[in-house]
């Protein structure tokens, strides 16, 4: 009985032990998980033999059959559905980016204006945030389409400009250039322009904590990144050519549209998203130390240059970790597109498609990895700016 006690107890030790349980625990968790998947797998092949639904992507190759009214590449009914779902992509990502850069500016200014000392700036800017935000995303999407963009005039009436500009109801309509030899040199000089401009900027920062001079980085930035663009075009002998709208029937043909569906979702996706912005601003700026403002102004510095200079940097590290949030939050919301038949991925992909092929499990499982995708690129990258600004202790 005494070698048997001695026995149990190592045994009995092992289930006290702290990291032995966690351990534990842990292959527990993963074996449940992958009997869990197991069974979905498994349930999933089964129920689809049953039904003669076939699996895989070979379906991608088929022609879609379908048009859409906004594409950023080259589309046709005679495309394939793999063709379909790059445009797809294409369009989810244009309206994303578009909406989180107009976000970012409107809410930076709206942020700011929440403390302006005027009264009427600074009322205007709090009605703005409260009413705006606390509406429904759905809701203002609508209130565009619906209430604006389809009041405007019909396609015989349009707004005319310079008999190049044309607004109506089905879109605005824009002179569209055409490439032709030579016409790479000028995004080449642009690309030059921005890196020139990053290493003018990290060069006139090292200046000024050696010296204490200012550099004029602004001035020198947009110089170089729209004076070397110029430049390339006027040595190649601006070299495209521009296709013109032209009402031919029914519709425009030609150029360059932007269609309402588009307009509408972009308009409510940066005044909302901006509205949300614009409070973490105000919270990352009150986060700062009013003592950071006197000081500066001690030092002679002027409001303005104060705010840009000595509390904005400041609050960065205090805006960026929520700023990340709004962002995704704003790509994911453009799935809304679907309410006013905007052809993003959601809209295009996991509904014209899915509904034509009845390949449900392939669609939905390529448009969650492309956001799943998309929001881990917006994080990683927002994590390392966040990095960047982080404060360093010496």
């Amino acid at each position: 009985m005494a070698v048997n006690a001695q026995d149990a107890a190592p045994k009995a030790a092992l289930l006290y032990d702290a990291k032995f349980r966690s351990i534990l625990y842990q292959i527990i968790t993963l074996v449940l998980l992958i009997g869990f998947i197991a069974f979905l797998a498994t349930n999933t092949i089964s129920n689809l033999e049953k039904r003669g639904i076939a699996t895989g992507f070979e379906f991608l190759k088929h022609p879609a059959g379908f048009g859409v009214p906004f594409s950023l590449i080259e589309y046709s009914e005679a495309s394939s559905y793999g063709r379909a779902f790059v445009v797809s992509v294409l369009n989810t990502l244009f309206v994303s980016a578009c909406g989180i850069v107009l976000a970012t500016i409107l809410g930076f200014i709206l942020g700011v204006a929440r403390l302006s000392p005027n009264w009427i700036i600074a009322r205007i800017a709090t009605v703005y945030v409260e009413v705006i935000r606390n509406v429904p995303l759905l809701l203002q999407i609508l209130f565009w389409y619906v209430g604006v963009l389809s009041a405007l005039p019909t396609l015989r009436e349009s707004i005319n400009i310079g008999d190049s500009i044309f607004l109506n109801n089905r879109g605005f309509y824009t002179p569209l250039p055409i490439a032709e030899p030579g016409f790479m040199a000028i995004p080449i000089a642009f690309l030059i322009g921005i890196i020139a401009t990053s290493l003018v900027s990290r060069w006139a920062k090292k200046r000024q904590e050696a010296t204490g001079e200012q550099f004029p980085v602004f001035l020198t930035g947009t110089g170089l990144i729209i004076g070397l663009p110029v430049l390339a075009a006027i040595v190649t002998g601006f070299p495209w050519t521009m296709e013109y709208p032209v009402l031919k029937g029914f519709n425009f043909r030609g150029g360059f549209v932007l269609i309402p569906e588009f307009a509408a979702l972009l308009f409510a996706l940066t005044l909302y998203t901006a509205a949300f912005i614009g409070e973490i601003v105000r919270a990352g700026i009150q986060a700062v130390s009013h003592g950071q403002t006197e000081a500066a102004h001690a030092l002679g510095i002027r409001p303005r240059p104060t705010m840009r200079l000595v509390i904005i940097p400041q609050a960065m590290r205090v805006i960026v970790p929520p700023l990340t949030s709004q962002y995704l939050n704003l790509t994911k919301n453009s799935s809304l597109a679907a309410a006013v038949g905007y052809p993003d991925l959601v809209h295009m992909f996991t509904g014209t498609v899915l509904n034509q092929t009845g390949q449900a499990l392939e669609c939905i499982g390529m448009m969650m990895l492309v956001y799943l995708t998309i929001s881990l690129s917006i994080s990683a990258f927002m994590n390392w700016y966040n990095a960047r600004i982080a404060l360093v202790e010496r």
